[in-house]
């Protein structure tokens, strides 16, 4: 609640006027994107419930007149979560566009590549040495960029000599000390996300698989790949309780070359608890060849394909 200072009716409403013309840019930019972020969600089949939630969060935001910007500075993450009708998950979303210019949910949802754009906002960083990156690495999030120049694998792409590599460790390493002042966790090196069981990832890649080959999901237009802009790629908004998944074929270089587009498919994560993401593929080598498995958790899928256990093979879907 605002206090109107003046007791007159003309001042008063001067001062009403005052307010409803006081500027915050950040905050109306940020709204926008998050209006956009519902109206996609909506166009794609996503619950009304998630719809809502976003749109709620525009509306909060086009009329909360402190910058969220100085929020975030003075009160962190949890002075943005504070604010009614912005929970954590969207607050991520937020601390992301004040932190990279860009929401790389948006980016998702229209189609467009977010990595090479993120990877862009580190110096020494360039367009083409982000996408080698990205198609190298297959990596797209500053955490999974930190994780690998961290444990060596950054070091392997063509293009990143030691002091390229000092710089890019220096910035990461600042961006990382923002997250730990904001109480966000740090990702470590090894760190593989097993926030969810593999029996659910499996469900949802054979969800994605089935409805996308039966034609009952939206498409949306890449932007890679796509010179005439045809919207080809299905999208899949799922849900398991609480937890909320997008689905998509992979559509990058590497999977045009090794022609798996429509068999790599990627698992987003989005909801208040986790901001995550895992590749399915159908294995090509030794004893889980043939069989739907989660990159980095081969060990749980030998489980989940043991012959003993019930349900072996129902994520054989073709």
């Amino acid at each position: 609640m605002v206090a109107i200072g003046s007791s007159q009716p003309n001042e008063a409403m001067e001062e009403i006027e005052g307010i409803r013309t006081h500027e915050t840019p950040i905050n109306r930019a940020i709204a926008s994107q998050l209006s956009e972020v519902a109206r996609l969600l909506a166009d794609q089949g996503a619950s009304e419930f998630r719809v809502r939630a976003y749109q709620n969060a525009s509306e909060t935001l086009s009329g909360f007149l402190k910058p969220v910007s100085e929020v975030l500075h003075e009160e962190g993450l949890a002075g943005l979560i504070a604010i009614p009708t912005i929970g954590r998950s969207i607050a991520n979303l937020m601390d992301q566009y004040l932190r990279l210019g860009r929401m790389p949910l948006l980016d998702r949802l229209r189609g467009e590549d977010a990595a090479e754009r993120i990877f862009s906002t580190i110096p020494s960083i360039g367009p083409e040495l982000s996408r080698r990156i990205h198609e190298q690495l297959e990596i797209e999030t500053l955490p999974e960029l930190f994780a690998a120049a961290s444990d060596g694998r950054l070091e392997r792409v063509t293009g990143i000599g030691g002091k390229r590599m000092l710089a890019i460790r220096e910035t990461l390493a600042e961006r990382i000390r923002h997250r730990k002042s904001a109480k966000e966790p740090t990702p470590r090196p090894s760190d593989v996300d097993r926030s969810v069981s593999i029996d659910e990832l499996l469900e949802v890649d054979e969800e994605y698989r089935r409805l996308a080959a039966q034609g009952r999901l939206p498409k949306i237009a890449p932007r890679q790949f796509n010179p005439g802009r045809v919207a080809w790629l299905p999208i899949l908004h799922t849900q398991r309780e609480d937890r909320h998944y997008t689905a998509l074929y992979s559509n990058t270089q590497r999977a045009h070359q090794l022609n798996t587009i429509k068999d790599w498919v990627i698992i987003y994560r989005d909801d208040p608890q986790s901001h995550s993401r895992w590749t399915v593929i159908t294995s090509q080598f030794g004893t889980l060849r043939g069989h739907r498995i989660v990159r980095g958790r081969e060990d749980e899928c030998e489980a989940i394909y043991d012959p003993n256990r019930q349900h072996r093979g129902r994520f054989l879907f073709d």
